[in-house]
């Protein structure tokens, strides 16, 4: 603090430095801007990261996920990769929307194979779910099941299947579509090691018929932004199928070579897809996304202004407080 003496009074007084008033000026309006947060958002924005929530297909569980959601989670994410039970596309998605209200916040849901059209299904009417990411998936429309998908898109899959009658308690029964043992490691994990593809067969959960005639009532992704992933190697689903899908749903679409099981056999690119969808819901919020852009928001743009006004706004006192000192001194 500097002290000076006033000619001619023989009073001493303070004399506040007036560029340390303009860097307080600075500092105050700087204070308008809301600081950002370890995950990216911002403080008192709704910056929140996502839960990202993993649906697993047709004969398989929650572990073809566990590459995918170690990756995720390294980079912050709560993941739940709940058991899709695989008994037909209504109950199976009404189960799947149940978790989904358990969860507080906004999510990111991904679907795997069958997993695609439970998601579809599941995500319609809930406003917290921001973007919706299908890997080698069925993305039906309103009327279509994955047997009128397969039968326009034929694939191999047709053949590499077994029926086995099941039946459950108080009499409710059905059928079970296995895969056959020597028809996984060419069909649906052809991309894997034999050994690897030979665990999946032998521990493999079957589907019941129901999950793939069942039509779908409705189709989340007209109205959520979505992602997709196009195996170029896929023999279970079609990859013009998963094309045709994505086109229409005007997702942002990334194609691999690789098999079926993308999820098991290149997890980093998987989880890549993930967060880029996960990234744009936090940034930008949904939008369409085929424009595959997460740009800067309205009040990010006003926030940046607000900045610069303040700094010039300390600036100028800083040049006020010179001048004064030449005509005072």
């Amino acid at each position: 603090m500097a002290v000076s003496t006033v000619r001619g009074s023989g009073r001493r007084i303070r004399r506040f430095p007036l560029a340390v008033m303009g860097c307080a000026v600075a500092a105050l309006c700087a204070g308008t801007v809301a600081p950002a947060t370890a995950d990216g958002g911002t403080a008192g924005t709704g910056g929140l990261k996502p839960t990202i929530v993993l649906v697993h297909g047709a004969f398989a569980d929650g572990s073809s996920w566990n590459e995918v959601i170690e990756r995720l989670e390294r980079r912050g994410y709560t993941v739940k990769a709940p058991a899709n039970p695989l008994r037909g596309l209504y109950s199976d998605s009404m189960y799947i929307a149940s978790v989904l209200k358990s969860i507080k916040g906004p999510i990111v849901l991904a679907g795997h194979s069958y997993g695609g059209a439970v998601i579809s299904t599941a995500a319609a009417g809930n406003s917290q779910v921001k973007s919706l990411v299908y890997i080698s998936a069925l993305m039906p429309d309103v009327g279509e099941s994955g047997m009128s998908l397969g039968a326009r898109f034929p694939s191999a899959l047709g053949t590499a299947t077994t029926s086995v009658p099941y039946q459950a308690a108080g009499g409710v029964g059905g059928t079970d579509l296995y895969l056959k043992p020597d028809k996984v490691h060419p069909v649906f994990a052809a991309c894997l090691p034999a050994s690897e593809a030979n665990l999946l067969a032998v521990t493999q959960r079957p589907a019941a018929t129901t999950a793939f005639s069942e039509k779908a009532k409705v189709a989340a992704w007209k109205d959520i932004p979505s992602w997709a992933l196009v195996g170029r190697q896929d023999m279970t689903i079609n990859p013009e199928q998963e094309r045709f899908e994505a086109k229409r749903a005007h997702s942002h679409t990334v194609e691999l070579d690789t098999c079926h099981v993308s999820l098991i056999a290149q997890p980093g690119a998987v989880a890549n897809l993930i967060l880029e969808a996960a990234t744009a819901g936090e940034s930008a919020g949904p939008t369409l996304a085929s424009t595959g852009t997460a740009g800067r928001t309205k009040a990010d743009t006003t926030l940046g202004a607000i900045a610069v006004a303040c700094l010039a706004s300390g600036s100028a006192v800083v040049l006020l407080g010179r001048r004064l000192r030449r005509h005072t001194c």
